[in-house]
């Protein structure tokens, strides 16, 4: 692992994609939060290998099926099949104005867990990044329930950093970090800038329900877990701030780092 990272000339940086960073607060895929990235992405791409692990496909289904006033379907999987090429056509859109050539990869859990498709797995990723491209990894959620249930994409977005051998695992999210409790319900929460103890950093669990996104902190802790094993540092980060990829990697904004030493 460590030659390999000697090798690259770049470090890689696994940014992981909310339902509720990629709307914004609304029920709708925000185009203004995707160029807010997108502008980060382009501001990073000397120092950084940006692989992109984003939610978002059931959200931009639901926009579509309400606007056209069609009849909400019941299961998410099938709103998975009809979201994700709308979200990425979102992003290829968006991109296009920036200059970002994307691709998009749709994994399942599976492919992790074989070595065969591991390896085919870690090949593509590796060469869509050597020839410039940004991959955008989902999980295949036609296919596969674990994340439409469990995640929003978490866990994916660390067996991703891990299969890469990634620097940085961010996770954007709808909160600033990790707090003693949750901010949302006690104002006496404090914030925790750096976790290195994940036993006392489950104590302080406090999930709330969220209309939109599927993942919490339990979720996140548990792509911690995976980036421990990994020697990966983790960062969960506020998606909903402006330029929060460079801000918290510019040390602007605060986020709460899992360092593992």
């Amino acid at each position: 692992m460590n030659d390999f990272r000697e090798r690259k000339a770049k470090q890689r940086l696994v940014i992981k994609l909310g339902s509720s960073t990629l709307t914004a607060g609304t029920e709708r895929i925000s185009r203004g939060k995707i160029e807010d990235i997108s502008r980060q992405i382009v501001s990073l791409q000397e120092d950084y290998e940006i692989i992109l692990v984003s939610s978002g496909a059931i959200a931009a289904a639901r926009h579509n099926i309400a606007v056209n006033h069609w009849q909400m379907l019941e299961s998410k999987q099938a709103m998975a099949a009809i979201g994700q090429p709308l979200l990425l056509h979102i992003y290829q859109e968006v991109f296009r104005d920036f200059d970002i050539r994307s691709a998009q990869c749709l994994l399942t859990y599976r492919d992790f867990s074989n070595p065969i498709a591991e390896k085919n797995t870690r090949n593509t990723l590796n060469d869509l990044l050597a020839h410039g491209y940004l991959p955008i990894v989902n999980e295949n959620d036609t296919v596969a329930t674990e994340e439409i249930e469990f995640g929003d994409n978490d866990k994916l977005s660390a067996y991703v950093a891990d299969l890469l051998q990634a620097d940085i695992l961010m996770l954007a999210s709808d909160i600033d970090g990790l707090f003693t409790a949750n901010p949302h319900e006690n104002s006496d929460a404090e914030f925790i800038s750096e976790v290195s103890d994940l036993v006392v950093a489950r104590k302080m669990i406090d999930e709330r329900d969220s209309d939109i996104g599927t993942g919490g902190m339990t979720s996140k802790l548990q792509a911690a877990e995976i980036c421990q094993q990994a020697g990966i540092e983790m960062w969960i980060v506020n998606g909903g701030r402006a330029n929060f990829i460079t801000d918290a990697i510019s040390g602007a904004r605060r986020c709460t780092r899992f360092k593992f030493s």
